[in-house]
């Protein structure tokens, strides 16, 4: 039951390790970890800006897994160290859950980056971007 009651902490600790990084806007986008949609990978500082407003509610999954993991070994049966386990699981998921939609929100919102001169339909070569007004 130890093994079993160590899950959500070690859980906890990778997902709160990784909304750290992103609150402090240390997360590298070249990982798999962080917000990743396709508003938060369209440029580097919309994947900051999402990484730094999930970081918050990502950490304190984290916590809540460190947490439902003492609880864990502190109950007395099986069954209060299983439901311990799986409250604690499904609550560290509902939260990185919710913390990814607030940076995906926040992603949306950032402008998406200007894009270069080279096929913007400015020349009559290949008629780049003019074709798709």
């Amino acid at each position: 039951m130890i093994v079993l009651a160590l899950i959500p902490a070690v859980l906890g600790v990778l997902v709160g390790w990784g909304g750290f990084l992103g609150w402090r806007e240390k997360l590298p986008r070249s990982r798999g970890a962080g917000v990743r949609t396709e508003a938060t990978m369209r440029s580097d500082e919309a994947f900051r800006v999402a990484n730094r407003v999930a970081g918050l509610p990502t950490m304190i999954a984290g916590g809540v897994g460190v947490f439902s993991s003492a609880a864990a070994l502190a109950m007395p049966d099986t069954l209060g160290t299983i439901m311990a386990v799986v409250f604690g699981v499904l609550a560290v998921f509902l939260l990185v859950a919710g913390g990814g939609v607030l940076g995906h929100r926040a992603a949306s919102a950032v402008p998406a980056p200007a894009k270069s001169a080279a096929g913007c339909g400015s020349c009559a070569c290949c008629g780049g971007c003019s074709s798709q007004s």
